[in-house]
Parts: structure tokens; C-alpha cells; sequence
């Protein structure tokens, strides 16, 4: 893991919200932070859902730290914060949005006990910045407004990113591609109808691929790529929250019988 330089924005720190033996890791995308997965966050674990959301190496500080990070450190980020999860819960789930799905996936595929995974658009087949992948020059791309339907939203994201890194997302994407199959835990993937970052065609080919007979696809019809801020969010945390709880209903209904003794 690169060493960052710059402080973490205010805002943009990992969280962390205590509550049952079932846990939920959420990991934000590219570019991200852990405040577009916050709303999502807190709504699980109004549910009781013990859930942490982790902020990668180089997100969320400054640009020149993610120009010195690597997808291999973005994997270990969302890896241990699953296992530190798996010490305090009796059942973990992941849910990843964009990059973040790529590096669910990688996880799953390592750990093939993940209870289940929740894929938000994520990023493995395309992704609109392979346009820059034969470039050199410039350094850093600017970025636009994020790609959210719902008006005056805001993103805590870097205003531009570095070529390297679109590189390592790039590298990330290729290597999960390969290992999609490699899944067996539950997956529902989360599929946006327009999505101006991720062609739909990224959800289609995990939905194709993943070694599991646990499968669903959900279209999100007034979100765009970033769903996790934008009009369905209530919508995909329900599904969440209906999915795990039918996945656990065992852990669910023991743990109630405890409180109650």
C-alpha cells in the first residue's frame, strides 16, 4: 500500500456503524469516497446491521496519492476490512458500486464464504475511461459533474485523476474479468438502465459468468451510475435489507431468541 501524504477531507473518512452479527462492508468506486455509500450505509444499519465502509489508498486526500496507488492495494483495503468484519459477525455481505463491484468480486472470488454480494453498476468488461488507456499525456484527466440523475446531489470526489490511476482501474478490471467465475456466494447486481460510466453490458456479463445458481438482476430505472446517492438508493436498500434477510433468517430468529433471554 502506497503511503499517503495528504490528509483525508473532511467527510470523506471511513465508517463504521455497530449493530448485530450480521455485517455489511460497503466500498465506494473510483474516484470515490466513503461518503457515496453513507446514505446506504446508515439506512442497513437503521435495519441493526453492524456495517463498515472503508476508504481506499489514495481516495479521498488528494490526487497526487492516488496517482502512487495501486488496484492490488484497493483489493487489500476491501479485504481487510471484510475480515475485521468476519471477527465481529456471525455472517458478512459485500456491496460494492463500480470499482467497488470489481473488487467485491475479487474478494468473493478469494473468499468463497462471503454470505453474498450486491453489485451496484460495477465496473469489469468497460468503462468510459478506456478512451484514455493509450495515453500518456496528459498527466491527470479532469473530471465532470458526477453521473447522478437526481438533482443538486454533491460527491466528495477529486475534480481531476491521474492517467496511472485510470491504469490500475484498467488493470483491476482486466484481472476481474478472469475471475468472475471463480464466484459462488449469492449475487444481486444492481443494473442502472442509463449509466453514462458503465455500459449495462458490465452487469450482463457477471450476471453470465458468476458460479452461482443464487442470481438476480435488478434494474434501476431513474438512477444513473452513481445509485448509491441518486433515486433508487431506497430502492436498492430494501432489496438489500429483503435479500440478507431471507439469507439469514436462521441468524436473524437465534439472535432475537438471545436478546429475549
Amino acid at each position: 500500500m502506497s503511503i499517503e501524504l495528504h490528509p483525508v477531507i473532511d467527510g470523506a473518512e471511513s465508517q463504521f456503524f455497530k449493530g448485530s452479527k450480521i455485517g455489511v462492508v460497503l466500498c465506494h468506486g473510483f474516484n470515490g469516497t466513503p461518503q457515496s455509500m453513507q446514505s446506504i450505509g446508515e439506512q442497513l444499519a437503521e435495519y441493526g446491521f453492524t456495517v463498515s465502509i472503508p476508504r481506499l489508498n489514495g481516495h479521498g486526500t488528494h490526487y497526487l496519492d492516488m496517482e502512487s496507488s495501486s488496484y492490488k492495494s484497493w483489493i487489500s483495503d476491501l479485504e481487510e476490512a471484510y475480515n475485521d468484519l468476519k471477527q465481529q459477525c456471525e455472517r458478512v455481505f459485500i456491496v460494492g458500486q463500480s470499482m467497488g463491484g470489481a473488487l467485491t468480486l475479487q474478494v468473493a472470488a478469494k473468499n468463497p464464504e462471503v454470505d453474498g454480494i450486491f453489485l451496484i453498476n460495477a465496473a469489469v468488461t468497460d468503462v468510459s475511461y478506456k478512451e484514455f488507456c493509450n495515453k500518456v499525456t496528459p498527466l491527470f484527466v479532469h473530471e465532470g459533474s458526477p453521473d447522478i440523475k437526481k438533482p443538486s446531489v454533491f460527491e466528495i470526489a477529486y475534480d481531476k485523476v491521474p492517467i496511472k490511476a485510470i491504469h490500475q482501474l484498467l488493470h483491476l478490471m482486466e484481472d476481474t474479468k478472469n475471475k468472475v467465475s471463480h464466484v459462488s456466494s449469492p449475487t444481486v447486481i444492481f443494473k442502472s438502465v442509463i449509466d453514462h460510466v458503465v455500459p449495462p453490458a458490465n452487469s450482463e456479463y457477471i450476471y453470465s459468468q458468476v458460479n452461482t445458481i443464487d442470481k438476480k438482476m435488478i434494474t434501476l430505472q431513474n438512477s444513473y451510475h452513481v445509485a448509491s446517492m441518486d433515486n433508487d438508493a431506497p430502492f436498492i436498500v430494501d432489496n438489500i435489507y429483503q435479500h440478507i434477510k431471507k439469507l439469514t433468517a436462521n441468524t436473524i430468529t437465534q439472535s432475537v431468541v438471545t436478546r429475549l433471554a
